[in-house]
């Protein structure tokens, strides 16, 4: 929105070109969401404080009972930052902006009704798990196929393998598949993840501003070159929907760090987890995420095995499910898994990173 504004204004001084730099741009969208969350934070957790607040399983740690009442829903917090910052500083003529910004609208929409039924409404179940899926798949499944459909160049739609320079499989409609699984999987391990104050969204943060190197790196013909990777034209605007999710995350963690005043819900970590998800599709670095994403892998497969081994053994592998609440059990105090999965994250994320290079 502003972009065009800034170009109009070019003819009148020449300063106002710099905001054609996506870095720029980049800078003021992490600064703008971030002001907005602390600015609009406050107001939310009013208001949120007015319903009964989140409800605590019973068959859960038992230092958990103390989070009774606390309000949450906050995510709603981070995704009008997000959006809010995206239309700012984005360039709109850009159908990337605007696929993963509806893609993570979308699943944002589909957690806050569950969160509306849970605590508004007061229906302890919520929106179903089949109903919940089911709507995840649908927006997951729409956004494949405009990808799919709107790609104008092969390697938009191919499959680069990390630390390989030349190898891309060539995905033809698989490519629709992958993209499903990707978004509808990344959002639903980032739900999972989202147990603990501060453990999910400051990964998140971290995954996300990676992704914005990857997104400036492969938008930008000579960085691409030099680098050895794909350049794909436009991407490079991905890189500031990224920086308003890095933004809007830190502004959120303000509130959320250990003891959280507020909790995202469902309507902050299943659009978190699309957004990752559809961003790496978009930056062709999907095999990346699941390296950068590990924590959020290694929360989902515990939650597979431990379901599994119990129906076909009736014995549990850990102690219990997702795996921050195995350590939990393990004597581990809350901040101590917190913080440990936070630098788990650095290292992963530091991994991605070098697949630029090391090729």
């Amino acid at each position: 929105m502003l972009i065009d504004l800034a170009e109009y204004l070019t003819q009148f001084h020449s300063a106002f070109a710099v905001f054609n730099y996506i870095t720029l741009r980049t800078i003021l969208g992490v600064l703008t969401a971030l002001m907005i969350s602390f600015m609009v934070g406050p107001l939310v957790i009013r208001k949120l404080s007015s319903y009964k607040g989140q409800p605590i399983r019973e068959l859960g740690p038992e230092s958990h009972f103390s989070k009774a009442g606390t309000p949450t829903m906050g995510g709603g917090l981070i995704l009008v930052a997000i959006a809010v910052s995206t239309l700012l500083w984005s360039d709109l003529g850009s159908r990337y902006v605007w696929v993963v910004l509806l893609t993570t609208l979308a699943f944002g929409a589909v957690g806050f009704y569950d969160d509306y039924k849970k605590l508004v409404l007061q229906d302890p179940k919520g929106m179903s798990s089949k109903a919940k899926y089911l709507w995840q798949s649908v927006f997951g499944l729409g956004a494949a196929v405009v990808l799919y459909a709107t790609a104008v160049s092969p390697m938009e739609t191919q499959l680069f393998v990390p630390f390989f320079k030349d190898v891309a499989i060539d995905m033809g409609l698989m490519f629709v598949v992958l993209t499903y699984f990707v978004v509808v999987g990344s959002s639903n391990a980032v739900n999972l993840t989202d147990g603990l104050d501060g453990l999910a969204i400051l990964p998140t943060v971290m995954v996300a501003g990676a992704l914005a190197i990857f997104a400036y790196a492969h938008g930008h013909a000579r960085f691409a070159e030099y680098l050895g990777i794909p350049y794909i034209e436009g991407v490079g605007e991905m890189a500031i929907f990224c920086g308003t999710i890095c933004g809007a995350g830190l502004g959120f963690l303000w509130f959320n760090t250990y003891p959280a005043q507020v909790f995202m819900g469902d309507v902050g970590a299943l659009a978190l987890g699309a957004a990752l998800g559809i961003v790496a599709v978009v930056v062709r670095q999907e095999l990346v995420l699941l390296i950068m994403g590990g924590v959020f892998v290694m929360e989902t497969v515990s939650v597979i095995l431990q379901v599994v081994s119990y129906k076909l053994t009736g014995r549990r592998i850990f102690r219990m499910a997702p795996l921050h609440h195995h350590f939990e059990l393990k004597g581990w105090p809350e901040p101590r898994v917190i913080v440990r999965f936070w630098i788990v994250t650095v290292i992963l994320v530091l991994i991605g990173l070098a697949t630029l290079k090391l090729r």
